[in-house]
């Protein structure tokens, strides 16, 4: 009797630290910028610059010249670009490695500009992306600009708010 209790109870412990170990591993931290009730979904699509986000291995994945490329930052030409602000498509039926797979259907039907349901963020904005632009330290070489170039810079930020 001894021998069968000790026998399942080592079962049970192999068989709970296996699935212990795996939903460790399957389960990634969504990003605080990421929408807030998604907790178990794995993938985000960001219609406004055409880039998926893996939860679970914490990387964007991107077209990089015909090559799905993935990273754990957006490429250079994203790199302004406010995922806080963003919309985020959330693939709730998508379970396998390759989102883009679907990314015909996905462009289809989520275009550059898309906004579904209202979304909350999991969490705040850093401070960093909270700065208006322009209260960033200029060294000497800015304070001695032209008057023209003053005009210049002005109206470009003018520009970035659109």
């Amino acid at each position: 009797m001894k021998k069968l209790v000790f026998a399942s109870v080592l079962f049970m412990s192999v068989f709970f630290a296996h699935a212990q170990v795996s939903v460790n591993v399957n389960i990634g931290t969504p990003p605080s910028w990421g929408p807030e009730g998604y907790d178990n979904d794995r993938y985000y699509y960001l219609p406004d610059i055409d880039v998926y986000y893996d939860v679970n291995q914490s990387v964007f994945i991107y077209d990089n010249s015909g090559n799905w490329t993935r990273a754990k930052r957006l490429p250079s030409r994203y790199r302004q670009y406010d995922l806080y602000s963003g919309y985020k498509v959330v693939l709730t039926n998508y379970r396998g490695d390759a989102p883009y797979t679907y990314h015909t259907k996905h462009r289809a039907n989520y275009p550059k500009g898309y906004h579904g349901k209202p979304q909350k963020n999991r969490g705040p904005k850093p401070e960093k992306y909270n700065k208006p632009k322009g209260e960033h330290k200029h060294d000497n070489k800015n304070n001695n600009k032209s008057k023209k170039d003053s005009k210049k810079d002005h109206d470009h930020s003018h520009n970035d708010h659109h």
